[in-house]
């Protein structure tokens, strides 16, 4: 097994060893045997990365500002996504970077390094600790007071110790979990998350089906086209909406690894653009059926409206499938994110040791270390999604939309064109602003709650 320096991806056969070891960021590791990713295999694991807990909130946002404008946003973060991305792949050509936070070392230092992987740390953190509570809250339900939504493993078998939340976070972890995140290459993932972008295609052909014959039967109403502003609680909703369509693309700290394990590096343009299509289409198309079922019923997680009658013959066996399905979306999901979750905590943590897939004392505690603080998390939180809104409105933009304008406008290499300066300005304006009316909406909500108990 040979370890070449990443500037030499393109000549694999090279003979030449580097003489001082340095991290993942800067060495590809090559296993014999493997000749490279294909397109599709990179086109569904960054899917996959994409499509996460996102895809129930989006229903939510079309409901706030209205179908036409709330679809319009959709397409527009997909464009800003692509933008980003693209400058990424540009810019550590230019760099002869091998990984994000290698570009970030090459424009800002070690600080921009250790910065934008601490950004990548807590956002995947977050994610994965929610990940966990939504698989289970589908399959024991969750407690809100006195009030209990029954679980699908609850409702078909009853309440037993193997049901409880914790005994099936337990089992999902050691027979699920355990054996995914154990892969020491992104690309052997690539058939379960074919699996999982299937599963959430599945997730819009339900509901645009029951969408369908409710349409046709006449039970559905007109969704209302246009947001409704009727008070200054109903303005600060409808900006909390932003964060939500920009972070719902936040897929950049994958884009690298998937790239260094193609068979041809130069196709990752098209496997960004082939993967943003096709999960541009499955958010526009869950957020039109969604809004257009359920209406101003949509809730901000549009899956709990599957928790009560649908109207149609098979309510039951529809909702459990939807449940179902979109558990183990999720359960496909996590490892995907947390392969670069644990890249990036050792590049915090050892970032002058050999790279993390050659030592597999190192990989194996990471990778326990991590699994046990998102396990007990899931348990001892019982709602995270203040928390997770908070870590989506800064360093998911930080690291989807700041950091790759920064380091255009910085083009250490001298490569940056006038669009580039001009979609850069676009970009953090659009991360600031959102971001800060995000937080200013939380902190409203807080202050506004305290002085309705207080009255």
């Amino acid at each position: 097994m040979t370890i070449l320096p990443s500037a030499d991806r393109k000549c694999r056969r090279s003979p030449r060893i580097p003489l001082l070891p340095q991290k993942d960021d800067d060495y590809e590791p090559l296993e014999s045997g493997f000749d490279g990713a294909s397109f599709s295999g990179a086109v569904f694991n960054l899917s996959t990365t994409i499509v996460g807990a996102g895809i129930m909130a989006l229903p939510a946002a079309v409901k706030q500002l209205g179908m036409i404008p709330g679809l319009i946003m959709i397409v527009l973060g997909s464009m800003l996504t692509e933008s980003s991305i693209d400058m990424i792949l540009r810019f550590s050509r230019a760099s002869k970077a091998s990984t994000y936070s290698s570009l970030a070392t090459d424009a800002f230092g070690g600080a921009g390094r250790s910065l934008l992987q601490l950004c990548i740390v807590v956002n995947n953190l977050g994610m994965l600790v929610v990940y966990m509570i939504i698989i289970g809250d589908v399959l024991s339900g969750t407690s809100s007071g006195v009030v209990h939504n029954t679980g699908v493993m609850e409702e078909w078998f009853g309440l037993h110790w193997w049901t409880t939340r914790s005994s099936l976070l337990l089992l999902t972890t050691l027979l699920v979990f355990t054996p995914l995140i154990s892969f020491k290459r992104v690309d052997s993932l690539r058939y379960t998350s074919a699996l999982s972008v299937g599963l959430a295609i599945v997730f819009v052909i339900i509901t645009a089906g029951i969408a369908m014959m409710k349409l046709i039967n006449g039970s559905i109403e007109m969704p209302r086209l246009m947001p409704k502003v009727i008070d200054q609680a109903s303005f600060w909703k409808l900006l909390t909406t932003i964060p939500v369509l920009v972070t719902a693309y936040i897929c950049h700290h994958n884009v690298h690894p998937i790239e260094n394990e193609l068979k041809d590096p130069m196709q990752m343009k098209s496997v960004m653009k082939a993967s943003l299509a096709l999960c541009s289409s499955v958010y526009v198309a869950t957020s039109f059926f969604g809004f257009l079922l359920f209406g101003d019923q949509t809730l901000d997680d549009v899956l709990g409206n599957f928790d009560g009658d649908l109207g149609l013959p098979y309510s039951s066996l529809l909702s459990d499938v939807v449940r179902v399905s979109y558990g183990i979306h999720l359960m496909l999901v996590f490892p995907i994110v947390f392969f670069s979750l644990r890249l990036n905590i050792d590049g915090l943590l050892f970032p002058y040791a050999i790279p993390i897939a050659f030592d597999n004392r190192r990989f194996f505690s990471v990778t326990a270390a991590l699994m046990g603080f998102i396990f007990v998390g899931a348990n001892f939180v019982p709602s995270i999604w203040d928390a997770f809104q908070f870590t989506g409105a800064t360093t998911a933009i930080t690291v989807g939309f700041i950091f790759p304008a920064a380091i255009a406008l910085r083009d250490t290499h001298g490569n940056a064109t006038k669009h580039d300066r001009l979609v850069s300005w676009v970009m953090i304006l659009v991360a600031v602003s959102s971001s800060t009316m995000a937080i200013s909406s939380d902190i409203y909500s807080i202050f506004n709650n305290d002085e309705k108990v207080g009255n």
